[in-house]
């Protein structure tokens, strides 16, 4: 079921969630990600708006594969998430 506000509405939002986590590492990682990504359709913006209702822990974990990420998740943009190469310090 897709969310009835317009993307634009639902990419601002996404946006402003990614990078206000509540610790700055978070931040790097989840906002950069966001950043990063050239085009959000339908599909990939409501998976990453899934993960911004997980736990920042968890979410850095599976992207530092610290841990497994759920099956749910598993995919490209997973893939693209744990490459880090969108984390420039």
């Amino acid at each position: 079921m897709s969310d009835p506000q317009p993307l634009s509405t639902r990419l601002a939002r996404a946006k402003f969630r990614a990078w206000h986590r509540g610790t700055r590492e978070a931040d790097y990682m989840i906002g950069g990600f966001f950043d990063t990504r050239a085009a959000w359709d339908e599909e990939s913006l409501a998976w990453f708006e899934a993960l911004l209702d997980e736990d920042d822990v968890d979410v850095m974990a599976w992207a530092l594969r610290a841990a497994p990420a759920p099956e749910r998740y598993h995919g490209p943009l997973l893939e693209a998430l744990q490459k880090l190469d969108y984390v420039t310090i």
